[in-house]
């Protein structure tokens, strides 16, 4: 029974491999040809499927990015809440002012 559990574990891998690197565009491949990552999973199923994931697949955007910047830049403005923005707190103030008079 192990033994057959552990069978489909490896064929779950390998299709999902598979399934990976023929869905994948050409162009985010990496490091081999399209063509060379799916004959290699097909001829090695289990080195194929490992060697996949760890050399051929895309990047994830962000390591994408990190990768092409070769560091990562600042961080993008967060939006400032109302009670951060100067301005609004003065013209609250001078409300609040006027309402007390």
């Amino acid at each position: 029974m192990p033994s057959v559990l552990l069978g489909l574990a490896l064929l779950a891998f390998w299709l999902y491999c598979l399934f990976d690197a023929i869905t994948t565009p050409e162009g985010d491949v990496r490091n081999l040809p399209k063509i060379l990552w799916v004959l290699m999973l097909v001829l090695l199923p289990g080195l194929g499927g490992v060697l996949w994931l760890l050399l051929g697949r895309p990047l994830s955007g962000q390591a994408v990015r990190r990768q092409r910047m070769g560091r990562p830049g600042p961080r993008p403005s967060v939006p400032r809440g109302p009670d951060d923005d100067p301005d609004f707190l003065r013209d609250l103030d001078r409300r609040l002012r006027r309402e007390d008079d």
